[in-house]
């Protein structure tokens, strides 16, 4: 290794042991995505699938065209949210996502199984390749925003995301939990590691407003999210609120009809990197 080594090993012309290999997989010949941001979070339960179907709302509705791949395979929720029940189509080589009523395209594992409540029993290698072939083989088309719904904590599919896709950057889900707080800063050193900007952190559950007296009410107790983001030199783009509305929006497959305008910062931030 070079004493100037930078460990770019993709700019890189020089041929030593410490090469990193290349694990970057091909978009499919007729996909063309501009960004792809992952969506991550350190546990499951605390909103991560709900935080990326609103953000590929939001920004659909500011006219940019969004995609969803559910990189979740043992527990996917996007085609519910969605209303979507139709199986993909295509044939060999390449793969059909199904579109939204607004125009958002989404890929699941629910699409090709037979029935929607059969559990995926697989070990880990498979549902990463199978991650990555909804990648390589699916037709995206034109895309402005691709956002990956990442199964919860720093296992396979995260790291074959991060090594395998031109992952631009990361939005971060937690909760206000202490202990949420303390896996989620594992995740966070994960993005470190792997050399891949965090956009910022958005708090899910934050608090609760009670229509009686629309006093604030934190039902998990005070946010340790402040601290987080002090230490690891991250933004709070921000803490969403526990609403009855958004959960039957979900349950009835019409989250694209809800209207949440808690996350317009972290639209910004994405927009930015037009």
């Amino acid at each position: 290794m070079s004493d100037s080594c930078n460990n770019q090993c993709d700019s890189c012309n020089e041929e030593c042991e410490d090469r990193k290999p290349d694990f970057r997989a091909t978009a499919h010949k007729e996909s063309h995505i501009k960004h792809i941001i992952a969506v991550v979070s350190g546990k499951g339960g605390v909103g991560k699938s709900l935080v990326t179907s609103l953000l590929a709302v939001t920004m659909q509705k500011k006219g940019y065209k969004t995609a969803i791949l559910d990189a979740d395979i043992t527990g996917p929720s996007i085609p519910k949210a969605f209303g979507i029940t139709d199986k993909a189509t295509g044939e060999q080589g390449s793969i059909q996502p199904n579109i939204t009523s607004s125009g958002i395209k989404v890929m699941s594992i629910n699409m090709l199984l037979e029935e929607d409540t059969k559990p995926v029993v697989w070990r880990g290698p498979l549902i990463a390749n199978t991650v990555k072939m909804f990648y390589t083989d699916v037709v995206w088309g034109d895309v402005d925003y691709l956002f990956v719904d990442m199964p919860p904590g720093t296992g396979d599919v995260p790291l074959t995301v991060f090594q395998s896709l031109p992952v631009e950057g990361i939005v971060m889900v937690t909760s206000p939990q202490e202990l949420v707080s303390m896996i989620v800063s594992k995740a966070v050193n994960m993005a470190e590691m792997m050399n891949i900007p965090i956009v910022g952190l958005v708090e899910n559950l934050s608090y609760f407003v009670c229509p009686d007296n629309q006093k604030e009410y934190k039902i998990f107790g005070e946010s340790h999210i402040e601290e987080i983001a002090k230490t690891h030199h991250l933004e709070v783009l921000a803490k969403m609120p526990i609403e009855p509305g958004i959960s039957e929006a979900c349950d009835a497959g019409l989250i694209e009809t809800y209207s949440v305008l808690h996350l317009e910062k972290v639209a910004d931030k994405l927009m930015s990197l037009e």
